[in-house]
């Protein structure tokens, strides 16, 4: 983390996300999937499809970095990181190849590497290859952080605590009125030798424009 700190130009940009969609779906759908797959369909894995999707709009998110050689990678797949709270410590697992999975595969992945993580069951093979990393310090409690690179990768997103609280509504109609939404803080920290502030912003619009969407298949 030291390393990453010193020898990276790190910034932290963050969008505010309503999961009102989202959590419609999950309310709908969670206790069929869970007797069906056996896996607990949390937010997570809606929020990794969408920066899966965001990925391949911007690949140079995804993109891996070697400032010694002045090699820059742009990687074939979305191989995603999911930080894992262990008791030896945090761990990132990653999912391989998560470009082509549907948000219930992303959901079995998590609970399959996460329950290993746990277990001290990860190979070195599950550890390697990462592109793009997700933590998820929402899970206790914290609204937002800023989340360090995982180097070589370029960017992390870190997903806040879901908070029900008012906030201002604009209908169709162009008028305004006061709900009460499922509210969540993105951060996304990012190199900015490679991915500038405004490539950050649109990778963060298209993440929040997809979870707020809610157009999402199991």
């Amino acid at each position: 983390m030291m390393e990453s700190l010193q020898n990276s130009a790190q910034l932290t940009a963050t969008v505010e996300v309503d999961l009102g969609a989202v959590s419609e779906i999950r309310q709908r759908e969670k206790e069929a999937f869970r007797e069906r797959e056996g896996a607990s369909l949390s937010y997570l894995p809606f929020i990794v499809r969408a920066a899966i999707e965001a990925l391949q709009e911007y690949p140079k998110v995804n993109a891996t970095v070697d400032f010694e050689e002045g090699v820059i990678r742009y990687a074939e797949a979305e191989n995603i990181g999911i930080a894992v709270d262990t008791p030896r410590g945090l761990l990132v697992p990653v999912i391989h190849e998560a470009g082509a999975m549907s948000v219930g595969d992303i959901a079995k992945q998590i609970g399959e590497i996460g329950g290993r993580a746990r277990e001290g069951k990860l190979g070195l093979a599950d550890l390697a290859g990462g592109t793009f990393t997700v933590t998820n310090y929402g899970s206790v409690g914290t609204l937002f952080d800023t989340p360090i690179i995982n180097m070589p990768q370029v960017a992390i997103l870190g997903t806040g605590a879901l908070v029900r609280r008012p906030i201002v509504v604009r209908e169709e109609a162009g008028t305004e009125t006061v709900a009460i939404r499922d509210m969540m803080y993105l951060s996304l920290s990012y190199d900015h030798r490679l991915v500038d502030g405004a490539d950050a912003a649109r990778f963060l619009g298209h993440v929040k424009a997809r979870l707020e969407s809610g157009d999402f298949t199991l």
